[in-house]
């Protein structure tokens, strides 16, 4: 064992980190979880004592002051019927409260994460040689150490004070009704309590010995963390050649497209967006591209050199920016902002064909 952990010296990644948890290898204790829960299952059942036993009284009294009847269907029925609001309203207290202190000491330990894999069929978990080799091996010695401790304190404890109330225990017989029942569940819940804050400190230390062992088992080797950072800087290098020919891409088609717009709106110079209007094969005008920042000065660069016209018209660079795609057709909502700038550009056009006709 110690040969396994000798390369191991240094502190696990975060990567490592995520896929022991991944995996379901989390620093969890059991114990803490249960003691948690049988320390304030007692203060519930104190705090409730009254309401409790008031209710339980009141359900007996309503049980047998009655006369159902009816075959036993019937008779259970009944039963049943005025037995379940008070058993909700009296438990629902103490019920609450457990669910509680489950879902916050869990929290606590492994914070919030859903994983399926500690669910999978492992048949080598049902051999029941490796199960008791496990058992005894060196890794759970202290697990199986916490286990006999654990059953020892609690028998001392029970011990202990079952002679310091073995006076009255014995008295309880000579007690009427329901005096007896009181110093009974005095007894009970002063042992109770007694045993829920020892396994409480037990557990403490459980949950402390196995986050140090989760620390330990997920140690890497210095090799081990120079291979993770060879593969992440492999994972990076593929992202960025996969961005450089994406952009590679959108380059090509501003190049191919732009050319054949009819106008490029602009933002002035944080946005562009090229538009194409040919009544024979379109519906509507389309966008042919769209860029902000660098891509959106390329665009106005090749459409100067191209002699596409540029107008600029802020909300409607924007809005077209936002809501349409490369290669669709512009929404109804635009049409009549883009027929105006149309409008514009043939005129423009127009014009310029005249006066190269007047020159010649």
């Amino acid at each position: 064992m110690a040969e396994h952990f000798d390369d191991k010296t240094e502190p696990a990644t975060a990567r490592r980190r995520d896929e022991a948890r991944e995996s379901g290898q989390m620093p969890k204790s059991q114990d803490l979880t249960s003691a948690a829960l049988l320390l304030f299952g007692m203060v519930a059942i104190s705090l409730t004592s009254t309401n409790f036993i008031n209710g339980l009284a009141g359900l007996m009294r309503a049980l047998l002051g009655n006369q159902f009847y009816g075959d036993n269907a019937d008779v259970l029925g009944n039963s049943m019927r005025i037995s379940l609001p008070v058993m909700v309203r009296i438990l629902s207290p103490i019920l609450i409260t457990v669910l509680g202190v489950s879902l916050i000491t869990t929290y606590m330990q492994v914070g919030f994460r859903i994983t399926t894999k500690p669910l999978m069929p492992n048949l080598a978990k049902l051999n029941p040689v490796q199960g008791f080799g496990r058992l005894f091996g060196g890794q759970n010695w202290f697990q199986l150490a916490m286990n006999l401790f654990k059953m020892i304190l609690v028998a001392v404890i029970a011990y202990n004070r079952f002679n310091l109330h073995l006076p009255e225990v014995v008295s309880l017989s000579a007690v009427d009704f329901p005096a007896n029942f009181s110093i009974a569940a005095g007894i009970i819940y002063d042992l109770a309590w007694r045993i829920a804050v020892a396994l409480l400190i037990l557990s403490l230390v459980d949950w402390i010995y196995k986050k140090w062992k989760f620390e330990r088992d997920i140690r890497m080797s210095k090799q081990e963390i120079k291979d993770e950072a060879k593969m992440m800087e492999g994972d990076q290098a593929i992202k960025g050649r996969r961005r450089q020919l994406g952009r590679k891409m959108i380059m090509q088609r501003i190049h191919r497209d732009v050319p054949r717009a009819d106008v490029v709106v602009t933002n002035p110079t944080e946005l562009a967006v090229a538009l194409k209007y040919d009544p024979k094969s379109m519906n509507a005008p389309r966008v042919v591209a769209k860029g902000a920042g660098f891509l959106a000065a390329r665009i106005r660069q090749i459409a100067i050199q191209n002699g596409i016209p540029l107008v600029e018209r802020k909300p409607l660079a924007q809005a077209l920016y936002k809501t349409v795609d490369v290669g669709q057709e512009v929404p109804a909502e635009f049409y009549q902002s883009i027929a105006e700038i149309l409008a514009y550009v043939y005129e423009l056009a127009g014009k310029g064909l005249r006066r190269l006709r007047e020159a010649v």
